[in-house]
């Protein structure tokens, strides 16, 4: 059928196509200075413009040129192949290159099956514009029933007109019904040495085993982010387009490594952006909130402040942002966090922005139960935004789920209220514990679970119902923090192994010292959540921080001892004991009551100092 219609078609007019071979160009003087005509719609999009046109130009797809290069050169060259993979991945294009390579042929009659194109064949030209007589295309999805596959058991027996193989190209060949299938093993089992079949396919599981038995298959992936990235950018350079980085790394993650897909959306990027492409128009086309307010929504719901969160939210929805876009960016950073608290060298991703890679790290000393709890509700809840009515608000009630979950007990909590209320509330222990939150009380299998009012801290402990949300503006307030709730260890580590990087109320960002237990800044996070009664971010940092305050009270005190030293009065003391030396350097209990002594003979502020001295015999 195919076969019929290119050969009774009409030949291209030879004055608009004078390089075809067969056609000679018109003479030179049949329009003389005439004006070039451009038809309308004669612009082609950018997906045909640069389409492959041999294998060196398919990108991220080695593995399949490295296999059919080896193929090619033993002369182990199958009857049929299998190409599967996602939409926009090259399937077709790569069938086209592939009955050009196996057709290859020069005009002196030269040449073989090859998978290097770099010259132009007789046949080239033809197969990748899809007019050979001997490369049969058919879409099954609209030729599914077995009289199509009949038509080319039939055909395959004659051999080729003009080329060396007769190549079938069968698109989204998993369409064929069960018949069709059927009518295909025999032919594709045991066809003439002259014919090739190609399928192409998104769903190869629908594919029968038969089928799959009879063919090589090939597996396209997906391109990442990066090549796709300086292929987009390398298009961008030859159409005169300027373009930033950032917005590349939008279009790339949205078109999900399709190639197909990110030409289109660079296509409709470029006419929206009128031939200069930012990140701020890609946002506006794709409906998407800026990726760092993204991150800011993001830890106003893990730090349980929902009026932050919800104003976040509101002001990205009157910006423009689609709400099913923010929550399917918010559950694609939570997956980032998750994979750099498990895979750290995920941040060196290039589609990754700094801004992200440096603020996701910061979110890594969140529990892991925090965050799967996250993504499941974001999974769930995109689903709820997109049918909802009014998504907006679908949204925001999602984003309130989020930021009390963690009122949930976890079930370490669980099972430690259950054992310490006796086996629950109708057990022997006694009563039941009262509820933490002061709120209602839901029973789920004889435990008493408490529905707080307001959200828990952070993971594990939860701080008392009374306690109100209090502020540190300083370290040293933290510091005093932990003196007054008697956590010893929590104030020897503050003391001794964090070195200050930044301080503000509700973050704290540190490089931990040499020895600084590996859980110092999760620990952190839980301790001061539970004190100030609201969620703390605590991050490890690459920076260089400020000593700790061990470090820097040793300091102090060796730069004191010094100058004691000097002192005149003490020099003398020294003198006329030798052997002695100075223990302790204590400032006078009341100056008031003691005779001052001249400025000159004090310490460095011009006070009372009291020195203790260790007097050592000469044996010692």
């Amino acid at each position: 059928m195919t076969e019929e219609i290119e050969q009774h078609a009409a030949p291209p007019d030879p004055a608009l196509e004078p390089g075809l071979p067969g056609f000679d160009a018109p003479p030179a003087a049949a329009s003389p200075a005439a004006p070039a005509i451009i038809a309308p719609g004669a612009y082609r999009v950018l997906a045909r413009k640069y389409r492959p046109q041999r294998f060196e130009d398919l990108i991220g797809q080695d593995a399949i040129v490295r296999t059919l290069a080896n193929a090619f050169s033993t002369g182990r060259i199958p009857q049929a192949w299998i190409l599967t993979g996602v939409r926009g991945v090259g399937k077709t294009t790569t069938a086209r290159i592939l009955a050009r390579g196996l057709n290859f042929q020069r005009e002196d009659g030269t040449g073989g099956p090859t998978v290097s194109l770099q010259e132009e064949g007789v046949h080239c030209r033809a197969i990748m514009e899809s007019r050979h007589v001997d490369i049969l295309e058919m879409d099954a999805a609209s030729h599914t029933g077995v009289d199509d596959v009949r038509q080319i058991n039939d055909g395959v027996r004659y051999a080729p007109i003009s080329a060396r193989y007769k190549v079938y190209i069968i698109d989204e060949v998993h369409m064929l019904s069960k018949s069709a299938f059927n009518a295909f093993l025999k032919t594709l089992e045991e066809p003439p040495p002259h014919a090739k079949f190609v399928f192409a396919t998104t769903e190869i599981r629908q594919v029968p085993v038969t089928i799959l038995s009879r063919c090589q298959r090939f597996d396209l992936r997906r391109v990442e982010s990066g090549v796709l990235m300086n292929h987009l950018r390398g298009i961008c350079d030859k159409e005169g387009v300027t373009v930033e980085g950032e917005a590349l790394a939008l279009l790339a993650r949205a078109a999900e490594g399709s190639v197909r897909d990110s030409l289109s959306l660079l296509d409709q990027a470029i006419a929206h952006g009128g031939g200069h492409i930012d990140a701020d128009t890609v946002r506006v086309m794709l409906g998407l909130a800026d990726r760092t307010r993204v991150i800011d929504l993001f830890e106003a719901v893990m730090r349980g402040d929902v009026a932050a969160a919800l104003k976040e939210l509101r002001d990205q929805y009157d910006s423009g942002a689609d709400p099913a876009s923010v929550v399917a960016d918010l559950a694609e950073f939570t997956h980032f966090v998750t994979r750099l608290k498990v895979v750290p060298e995920a941040a060196a991703d290039g589609a990754v922005s700094e801004a992200e890679r440096e603020r996701g790290l910061a979110m890594t000393v969140l529990p892991m139960r925090v965050l799967s709890r996250a993504w499941q509700m974001l999974l769930k809840g995109h689903r709820e935004v997109m049918d909802s009515a009014r998504p907006v608000a679908a949204a925001e009630m999602l984003l309130i789920r989020i930021a009390h979950a963690s009122d949930m007990p976890s079930p370490e909590d669980a099972l430690r209220a259950f054992d310490q209320s006796g086996g629950g509330a109708g057990g022997s222990g006694g009563p039941a514990p009262a509820p933490r939150g002061g709120g209602e009380t839901a029973s789920r299998g004889g435990l008493a679970v408490a529905a707080r009012s307001e959200p828990r801290p952070m993971p594990a402990a939860a701080a008392p119902a009374t306690a109100t949300a209090m502020r540190l503006e300083t370290f040293k307030d933290l510091v005093a923090l932990a003196d007054e709730k008697r956590d010893v260890a929590m104030k020897i580590a503050l003391e001794r192994d964090v070195q200050l990087v930044r301080f503000e109320d509700g973050r704290l960002e540190f490089a931990p010292a040499e020895g600084a237990s590996p859980q110092l800044a999760a620990d952190l996070s839980r301790k001061i959540s539970e004190w100030t009664g609201r969620r703390w971010i605590v991050a490890l940092s690459s920076d260089e921080g400020a000593p700790t305050l061990r470090a820097a009270a040793e300091a102090a005190k060796s730069e004191r001892l010094t100058g004691v030293r000097a002192h005149p009065l003490v020099q003398a003391v020294m003198d006329r004991f030798p052997g002695a030396q100075i223990v302790a350097i204590r400032d006078a209990a009341d100056p008031a009551t003691e005779a001052a002594p001249a400025p000159t003979d004090g310490d460095e502020d011009g006070g009372p100092v009291d020195f203790d001295f260790n007097l050592l015999d000469d044996d010692d």
